[in-house]
């Protein structure tokens, strides 16, 4: 009789069910979408290069985190490639003497042409208070000089609030990675995957933030 009961309930439902099995599918496309956007992410940061001959433009912005971004921009003012130079993001705690010797610039390159903004501490803020440099000197070009790895942020931040400016970018690559060397770097693998996720997380905000320029200016240690 025992028997005869079990039988008429029927096989046993599948435990995860449909929408257990929908949950799996979902973030297996989500985890394999996630790991091919960070190997498309990673080759195209690989073939940047840092332009031999950049053509000129009204203004250059650096937006500090290295040592090299600001050797190559103050490269490029000193070639005549932009009129006036932005540093983003420097220490507040940081004297402008201070900074003229890290960056080995001329007292008269320095007083007549250098601009620093102390305001910005991140990506988002170094694209506020460039617009805001850029609004206040009406600038319609401008040389962006950052990493290699760091350009597809920047960019996307500056071209929110900098719909009318054109923005040229200057790469600086410290260590050559378009040979897929990188793939056996651990450093390099994680500064790459550590950009991405950050990259993915402005492309994730962009619905949900402003794309008025701001019109209140930043700073200007010196004028034109």
């Amino acid at each position: 009789m025992e028997l005869d009961r079990a039988d008429t309930r029927g096989p046993r439902p599948n435990r995860l069910g449909w929408l257990g099995r929908t949950i799996l599918a979902t973030s297996a496309i989500a985890g394999l979408a996630f790991v091919a956007g960070f190997g498309w992410f990673a080759n195209q940061i690989s073939h940047l290069q840092t332009p031999a001959d950049p053509p000129g433009a009204d203004a250059i912005i650096v937006l500090t985190g290295g040592q090299f971004r600001l050797d190559a921009a103050l490269d490029l003012l000193r070639s005549g490639k932009g009129r006036r130079l932005l540093i983003s993001g420097v220490n507040p705690v940081a004297r402008d003497s201070e900074l003229k010797a890290v960056m080995g610039a001329e007292d008269r390159l320095f007083s007549c042409c250098i601009d620093i903004d102390r305001a910005a501490i991140d990506t988002i803020g170094n694209a506020a208070e460039s617009a805001k440099w850029v609004n206040e000197h009406a600038y319609s070009s401008i040389i962006l000089v950052t990493n290699n790895y760091h350009m597809p942020r920047s960019l996307l931040e500056m071209r929110r609030l900098l719909k009318t400016t054109e923005l040229r970018p200057y790469p600086v690559v410290n260590s050559r990675l378009d040979d897929g060397s990188w793939l056996v770097k651990p450093d390099a693998v994680r500064v790459l995957f550590t950009e991405y996720t950050k990259f993915l997380t402005a492309v994730a905000r962009s619905p949900f933030v402003g794309t008025t320029q701001p019109s209140v200016p930043t700073r200007s240690a010196n004028a034109d």
